[in-house]
């Protein structure tokens, strides 16, 4: 039997990596619409004013201060919800950094930084979550990247990470599904989006990074993100651009892997790096959603929005169907033909 979540507002949902980005944009957006939200980050400053802007418009936040590759940290999360708001019912798994650079040139601490945050924060979540939600039910989002299903040049350690949440993510559901949990999973796989993750980024270049196009805003994951707390989906591309390129990379992987130099030349600007350090080690500025994109950025994405609703994409594209074939019948019928 399918499951089914709590609506919106009447949810409490975790979300980490709350400071900035997708995640600022999801905590928002989910306390927007009714629901209690836990904001964890290591900037727990940023997450203060958060909290404050928050409930100041009328809403209901908690903001809890972890490093959430540290699995007591990310324990002491669960168990500030549970005093504040009783527990949770979606977590989500969003804290990510990025490197800059060829992997021969990142050091091991860099690497083992990105992986602390990226995979074991995935991790950790993850299992601290399903402690909670196995007896009372509740969804799990992990967020990946298109990284989840290709590779690209320059953020080799970044995509070897979210290859490795994919996979946590997939076998983590099986043994949920074995185990008759309660608990829906769900991996979300953003194309290139709008947040400050650049700047944020560790750069070993000779320049000052950006997205490769096309590039979508992020509050677009987050109803993506937001959808699924409500409406289970197992997996969901956010971008079609993101599905257009995995599909290229299962079907034409030679063709693909020789994009690499025009991938390269996308995400480096003309300019060079303004902060080589980024927050990899150390937590910077933080509290915005949007990042500095200096191309153009989508409003929105046609193709997830219809992935969520699979039954209206289908309605639409029966009726699509249908106009053509009348408008080809009224053709043959002014050509007298049948």
């Amino acid at each position: 039997m399918p499951l089914t979540q709590k609506p919106l507002r009447e949810q409490t949902i975790v979300v980490t990596g709350a400071s900035s980005g997708i995640g600022l944009a999801t905590a928002r957006m989910a306390a927007e619409r009714g629901a209690r939200v836990v904001l964890v980050a290591r900037n727990g400053a940023a997450l203060d004013t958060i909290r404050d802007e928050i409930v100041g418009a009328g809403g209901q936040a908690l903001a809890v201060a972890a490093d959430v590759g540290v699995r007591e940290e990310v324990e002491a999360v669960a168990a500030h919800a549970i005093t504040a708001f009783g527990g949770f019912d979606t977590w989500v798994n969003n804290a990510g950094l990025t490197i800059y650079g060829r992997l021969w040139e990142v050091s091991d601490a860099d690497h083992e930084r990105l992986l602390k945050t990226n995979l074991w924060g995935t991790v950790f979540g993850s299992l601290v979550a399903v402690d909670h939600l196995r007896s009372r039910g509740g969804a799990l989002i992990n967020v990946g990247s298109l990284g989840s299903d290709l590779a690209f040049s320059l953020q080799g350690m970044y995509c070897a990470s979210k290859h490795a949440i994919k996979g946590f993510t997939d076998a983590l559901r099986m043994d949920l599904l074995e185990a008759g949990a309660p608990i829906s999973v769900t991996l979300v796989k953003p194309a290139s989006i709008d947040t400050p993750l650049p700047q944020h980024a560790r750069n070993y270049t000779d320049s000052e990074p950006r997205l490769p196009p096309p590039v979508y805003p992020p509050e677009e994951v987050a109803n993506a993100i937001l959808h699924a707390a409500v409406h289970p989906l197992r997996d969901i591309y956010v971008g079609g651009g993101a599905k257009a390129l995995a599909s290229l990379k299962e079907f034409a992987p030679g063709a693909y892997d020789l994009l690499a130099p025009a991938v390269t030349g996308f995400q480096k600007r003309n300019e060079a790096p303004r902060d080589p350090a980024g927050s990899l080690h150390a937590f910077k500025a933080d509290g915005q959603t949007r990042g500095d994109h200096p191309g153009y950025v989508m409003r929105n994405s046609t193709y997830t929005r219809l992935s969520l609703h699979p039954a209206s994409a289908t309605a639409v594209v029966a009726g699509l169907a249908a106009a053509a074939l009348l408008v080809g019948a009224g053709a043959r019928g002014r050509n007298g033909k049948r």
